[in-house]
C-alpha cells in the first residue's frame, strides 16, 4: 500500500496539530513494519522547508516536497481549482490524506483527513478570519472523504452533529506520547496536591472550566517548556505529568518538545 500524506503543517514551528502529524507518520511507519510505502508531500515556502526537513529527519518516508514563494497562496489554488490531481506530483498512491492546510485533488484511491475540532466554525469570531476559512473549507471537504480521523470521542460525535458525517466513516486515534517524556526522573513535590497544565490562556484550551470546578489543587500555567508560570525557570525541561499529592516526575527533554 502506498500512503500519501501531507505534511505542510511540520514547515511551521509545531503545536498541537504539527506534534499530531508527526506522530501519526511514525505511528504508521511502525504499525505498517515496513509493508507500506509512506509518502510525505506539500507545497512549503523556502523558509519552511528546512524546518520540515528536520521534523521528518528519521522518519521512513520518501520526501515529495515542493518550494514555492507563496506557499498558502499555492496550497490554496491548488485546492480551490481542482487541478492537477496529485498523482502528477506524488504518483500513484492508494490512499491521499490531507490536513486543514489544503485539500488537492486526487484521481483515485481512499481520501482521508483530519479534523482536530469545529472551534472555526462554532465560534468564528474568536479566531483569525485566515484560520476560520482554512477550518470550514477543510470540514466541508471532509464529507466527501471516505474516512476521517479525530482525536477524541467528543469531537467525533460533533463532526456527525455539525457536520452530518456518518459515525461509521470517523475514526478516533488519541493523541500519543512522545518516547522522550517518562514516568522516571527527579520527582518535585509542591507539598500539595495540584493540577499542570501546559495549555496557554487561549480560550480553546478551557482552563476557566477547570477553575469552576473549585477543586482542592492548585492549578499552575507554564508558558513554555522552562517558565513556570510566575516568571522563574524551571531547571527541568520536558514536564511529564502531575500527580495530586505524589509530585511530578519530570525529565530533562533535548528540545523541551
Amino acid at each position: 500500500m502506498r500512503i500519501a500524506y501531507d505534511v505542510t503543517p511540520l514547515s511551521h514551528p509545531r503545536t498541537g496539530v504539527g506534534n499530531y502529524v508527526l506522530g501519526a507518520l511514525r505511528g504508521i511507519a511502525e504499525a505498517s513494519a515496513g509493508e507500506s510505502d509512506l509518502v510525505a508531500f506539500g507545497p512549503v515556502s523556502i523558509r519552511g522547508r528546512p524546518l520540515l526537513e528536520r521534523a521528518l529527519n528519521g522518519v521512513p518516508a520518501e520526501q515529495r516536497f515542493l518550494t514555492v514563494p507563496f506557499a498558502h497562496a499555492t496550497r490554496r489554488a491548488w485546492s480551490r481549482l481542482g487541478r492537477p490531481p496529485a498523482e502528477r506530483f506524488v504518483g500513484r498512491f492508494d490512499v491521499l490524506h490531507f490536513t486543514d492546510w489544503m485539500y488537492p485533488p486526487q484521481r483515485a484511491g481512499v481520501r482521508a483527513t483530519m479534523i482536530h475540532d469545529l472551534g472555526p466554525l462554532k465560534y468564528p469570531e474568536k479566531l483569525h478570519p485566515r484560520t476560520v476559512r482554512m477550518h470550514t473549507a477543510n470540514a466541508q471537504q471532509a464529507r466527501g472523504c471516505d474516512i476521517v480521523f479525530t482525536n477524541a470521542e467528543f469531537t467525533a460525535e460533533d463532526i456527525v452533529e455539525t457536520l452530518g458525517i456518518p459515525r461509521a466513516r470517523i475514526r478516533v486515534a488519541h493523541p500519543g506520547i512522545d518516547p522522550a517524556f517518562t514516568r522516571e526522573g527527579e520527582r518535585h513535590d509542591a507539598g500539595r496536591p495540584y493540577a499542570f497544565t501546559t495549555a496557554t490562556l487561549d480560550w480553546r484550551k478551557n482552563l476557566e472550566t477547570v477553575r469552576a470546578v473549585r477543586l482542592p489543587i492548585a492549578v499552575r500555567r507554564i508558558r513554555d517548556p522552562g517558565d513556570r508560570g510566575d516568571g522563574l525557570r524551571c531547571p527541568m525541561r520536558g514536564v511529564v505529568a502531575s500527580v495530586p499529592g505524589r509530585g511530578v516526575r519530570r525529565r530533562r527533554s533535548p528540545g523541551g518538545s
